[in-house]
């Protein structure tokens, strides 16, 4: 079971073909990298990437940030490279492009193992088997490639993300329905803060986990916008002290702020509790 406090508030792609950008991200104050060797890596230096990023895992420096490498899809002519090497990687995940049914998961399982992974969702295909994908003993993590399905779906932008939201809220369902970590897509303007606060709102608002950048300047308004508020913790604090009262009064209901609280909201206000106090040691840390 995947846990609940552990923080996936930011997870920035780096290339894994630039040595300065890899060693960079050692500092960042993100929750998860992504090291990338599919789009972020031309075809002329996958190789170099996949030795470098191999080295460059095997030295450390990451501390608690969670270590996932995105291979190319197992069509390609790099794929099987990438997934043979991505095994023996010192990494905690492995990133499957373009994951449109459980059989793909399978197909990466046969060259991996046992070894944790998340699924890329980008195509109409995932969409539309994300029960399916979430519920594969082998996948603990989604993350949404709203880019890669806006094209396939011939969509327009808007700020509001109309055309995307069944997509996204298919996705959502599936992860919450089998405990799957799922992260929203990149946001592509990474100099728009009041844009970018605005679409983490809106993702936190619908329930991901956090999501993905393609910038360091995107960490600070994502870790904040997904992270528990000082008023939601201090709700948190006063609900649990409320319930605890009048659980030792033999009753099953308090009021706090004019609401009702029962043990479901308890359960998620020490969650919430639990991932603010893991927040705060990784920041400490």
């Amino acid at each position: 079971m995947v846990s609940s406090a552990r923080p996936y508030r930011s997870v920035l792609y780096i290339p894994g073909s630039k040595p300065r950008a890899l060693e960079k991200a050692k500092t960042l104050p993100v929750d998860a990298i992504i090291f990338d060797l599919e789009d972020a890596v031309t075809g002329e230096e996958k190789a170099n990437a996949r030795a470098l990023l191999a080295e460059t895992l095997a030295q450390g420096g990451y501390g608690p940030r969670l270590r996932i490498v995105r291979i190319n899809g197992l069509d390609t002519e790099w794929g099987r490279a990438d997934a043979e090497a991505a095994r023996d990687m010192e990494a905690d995940v492995i990133l499957l492009p373009k994951v449109g049914r459980p059989e793909d998961v399978d197909a990466l399982a046969e060259i991996t193992g046992d070894r944790p992974i998340w699924a890329m969702m980008e195509t109409p295909q995932g969409m539309l088997n994300a029960a399916a994908i979430a519920a594969h003993p082998l996948i603990t993590g989604f993350v949404l490639g709203t880019n890669d399905l806006a094209k396939e779906l011939n969509t327009r932008f808007r700020a509001d993300r109309a055309p995307l939201v069944t997509s996204l809220g298919l996705c959502l369902l599936a992860a919450k329905a089998h405990d799957v970590i799922v992260i929203d897509g990149v946001y592509n303007a990474f100099k728009d803060d009041e844009g970018l606060k605005r679409e983490c709102d809106q993702g936190r608002d619908m329930g991901f986990d956090g999501k993905s950048l393609i910038h360091p300047a995107q960490v600070e308004v994502t870790n904040t916008a997904f992270a528990p508020s000082p008023e939601e913790i201090d709700l948190a604090r006063r609900q649990i002290a409320a319930f605890e009262e009048i659980e030792a009064q033999g009753q099953g209901v308090a009021v706090v702020d004019g609401k009702i609280v029962e043990n479901l909201h308890v359960a998620t206000a020490r969650e919430l509790l639990a991932k603010a106090e893991m927040i705060e040691a990784l920041q400490a840390g």
